[in-house]
């Protein structure tokens, strides 16, 4: 399952990209996370269904310092890395 997700809101700033990946690892999912300019922060996260899952409703609450206003999941063809990267 390969899903890109767009998380907006007050995210960035506030180490949610640390907290995704730290929380990607330990779910063993892999793709990357990075800041757009818009201030919003996207994701493609690529594993098994019930882990990907798990970390999008992780990123609904993000870490103590976010507030997540909206969160946007769709599947995509998009290419992941073997690894979870922080671009």
């Amino acid at each position: 399952m390969v899903i890109k997700v767009v998380i907006k809101g007050d995210v960035q700033g506030v180490f949610f990209r640390a907290f995704v990946k730290a929380h990607a690892v330990r779910l063993g999912v892999r793709g990357h996370v990075r800041n757009l300019p818009t201030g919003d922060v996207e994701a493609v996260f690529a594993g098994e269904k019930a882990a990907v899952e798990k970390l999008i409703a992780l990123c609904r609450t993000g870490p103590s310092g976010a507030h997540v206003d909206e969160v946007i999941a769709s599947e995509t063809t998009e290419k992941s890395s073997p690894v979870f990267e922080i671009k």
